[in-house]
């Protein structure tokens, strides 16, 4: 038996680094310290064996798969790349690479409305390690991190005299239960409950004190918390970030934010779902200049949000040719964008573990970065984890995958 300390967890965005993880031959027995979320997978690790390359569903040589999915590739005129959420750093280098080489459009799963806000209005950040050391007020927007991101409390912001804890979100939660005060908000109403915060962070007038409606007091007690602490964060989620203008949403709460550090010290943070999320947006900004929706088509990264994003160019029929790295985020998809994807030839890298949800003209299964390989993961703070081996494995790491097609087209 063999025993791993300070092991980090990709299961969420937290990517807790304090587990101790004991394996037996090839498989993990125990990961002590291990959420909810995490333990099953933990434990799942090598439990399934799928074949290492398939054509058509049918298990078939690495080679025949390489030379297949080369070929669609070469032959796709407008091919898309897509997911990259579990994706080692090596293979995020590989696939911008393989996206250059055939000026595809590539997209990750990152949550494109933040960004575009962000672009849009700036944005005040910290480190979890801040809010853990100085927070005394984190409100809790739109999500519900005790079944989200189980240990984001218990690691990042736990507990103590002096920090209080608030959730604004549309009904009750397993977190409501568990917070020193709720504020309920009108489903679609949250750009409308921000800009009342706003109204009253920017008011010279002692009306932020009047009374009013049950609503609009809650909205004055909740400002009144923001405004007297030192230290504030809103973690905010999917309820406060969803529909047509999410971005405009989100831009509400960072120029709220932005109001309120002029009196105090105030930040706000997405919860990000998979490990390395951030780490594919950072990656293709390093590489192209944007976060995501990137299209190489003219031999130049062109950026425009609804126009190169996945989603969108598979709904518009736009797309001839997927790969797909990381199956989970089709289940995201629009009905319209998934049924395209079972129309055009799709290749696809999964881990062991993963149940695809739409067939694959070509499957590679891949090692998983953190587990059977080393590699890095970006925590929802944009923080740089390290991941060790901790069983070995057959498959190749999806950089391997990556760097093998981009050889084959080369």
């Amino acid at each position: 038996m063999s025993e791993f300390a300070s092991v980090p967890c990709t299961v969420c965005g937290c990517v807790c680094d304090d587990l101790r993880v004991s394996t037996a031959g090839d498989r993990i027995v125990s990961a002590a310290n291990a959420c909810g979320l995490a333990t099953p997978w933990f434990l799942g690790q090598n439990s399934s064996r799928p074949p290492a390359a398939e054509i058509d569903g049918v298990p078939t040589e690495p080679d025949a798969a390489y030379a297949r999915a080369a070929a669609i590739l070469q032959r796709a005129r407008n091919p898309l790349i897509y997911g990259l959420g579990r994706c080692s750093t090596a293979g995020l280098r590989a696939a911008a690479a393989l996206a250059d080489r055939l000026g595809a459009t590539i997209d990750t799963t990152d949550h494109a409305p933040s960004i575009v806000a962000m672009q849009q209005v700036g944005e005040s950040t910290c480190t979890l390690g801040e809010v853990k050391q100085r927070a005394d007020l984190v409100i809790f927007w739109g999500c519900d991190p005790l079944r989200t991101h189980p240990r984001l409390v218990e690691r990042y912001c736990p507990p103590r005299p002096g920090r209080t804890f608030v959730v604004v979100d549309e009904a009750e939660t397993e977190t409501t239960k568990a917070v020193d005060e709720f504020v309920r908000v009108t489903p679609g109403r949250h750009w409308e409950a921000l800009w009342e915060l706003r109204v009253l962070a920017t008011s010279k007038s002692s009306a932020a004190s009047g009374g009013g409606s049950n609503g609009m007091a809650a909205i004055r007690n909740l400002f009144g918390r923001m405004k007297s602490c030192k230290f504030g964060i809103v973690f905010y989620g999917p309820r406060l970030a969803a529909g047509p203008n999410a971005h405009r949403v989100v831009e509400a709460l960072f120029q709220l934010v932005a109001d309120l550090n002029r009196q105090s010290r105030f930040y706000a943070r997405w919860m990000g779902p998979l490990g390395d999320v951030a780490g594919a947006g950072d990656l293709l900004t390093w590489q192209f200049g944007y976060p995501f929706g990137i299209n190489l088509a003219a031999g130049f990264p062109r950026y425009n949000p609804g126009e190169f994003t996945g989603p969108d160019v598979l709904a518009r029929n736009e797309v001839d040719a997927c790969l797909l790295a990381g199956s989970e985020s089709v289940r995201e998809f629009p009905d319209i964008a998934r049924d395209r994807l079972r129309t055009i030839p799709m290749i696809l890298l999964d881990p062991a573990d993963a149940d695809p949800v739409v067939p694959a003209a070509v499957k590679f299964t891949t090692a998983t970065f953190g587990i059977h390989c080393p590699g890095t993961a970006h925590r929802m703070d944009n923080v740089t984890m390290p991941l060790p081996t901790l069983l070995s494995t057959s498959y190749p790491d999806d950089g391997e995958v990556l760097n093998e097609l981009l050889k084959r087209i080369a």
